[in-house]
């Protein structure tokens, strides 16, 4: 059961465009989830559960389905490209895949030092175009933040899991070979460096943010 508020719109987010890693298609792609979600699992902040995706075709946008598949374990990108294209939509043979969501739940720490698990802690999307590819990690959770969402200062909560996620973006960026550019800001936060902007203190507080959860 989750312990956190989520917010519905990312705090923080990263993105890589990665032309220079690896040509754009789906083989490329799927190589790309199966890399990041493996560095994010082993930082304990993304165990996929669910890769997710939209059916598009060429000149006319999606088509209306999405499909999502279970995953366990190691990710494979051989069989996962097999599994993708044997749900194809039988009406629509020309379909191409959208972008690539990755979802599971990840290991935050509270004040106290447990260690808890929590679903969609991070999360991972890779974009399948046949012409560009490109990658986002994204968090929509007050612990990795100076104040949490109410504007009440939690720094225990800040210092025990912001420099895990901070690793992982150092790491991401050495094995992509590209550095993140920070996501557009969202009334919950924006990315600063490898963490989240320090927010704006009024007699000790940061702003109230618990109108839009």
């Amino acid at each position: 059961m989750s312990t956190l508020m989520r917010a519905p719109a990312e705090c923080a987010s990263w993105e890589w465009e990665l032309d220079a890693f690896a040509p754009p298609g789906l083989d490329s792609a799927l190589m790309t989830v199966v890399r990041m979600s493996s560095l994010l699992r082993d930082h304990g902040l993304l165990e996929p559960d669910t890769l997710e995706w939209q059916w598009l075709v060429g000149g006319r946008g999606t088509v209306g389905v999405t499909t999502g598949l279970a995953l366990r374990g190691k990710l494979d990108e051989a069989e996962l490209a097999q599994r993708i294209q044997q749900c194809r939509p039988v009406g629509f043979p020309d379909a191409e895949i959208g972008a690539l969501t990755v979802s599971g739940t990840g290991t935050w720490i509270d004040a106290g030092g447990a260690e808890h698990s929590e679903p969609g802690l991070v999360g991972l999307t890779v974009y399948a175009d046949e012409r560009h590819l490109a990658a986002e990690v994204a968090v929509f959770h007050d612990v990795w933040g100076y104040c949490d969402f109410g504007g009440v200062p939690h720094p225990d909560v800040q210092r025990r899991n912001a420099p895990r996620l901070a690793a992982a973006l150092q790491e991401l960026e050495s094995m992509l070979g590209v550095a993140a550019e920070a996501g557009d800001p969202t009334y919950f936060g924006r990315a600063e460096g490898y963490g989240l902007e320090m927010p704006d203190l009024i007699d000790g507080l940061g702003p109230d943010l618990t109108d839009m959860l």
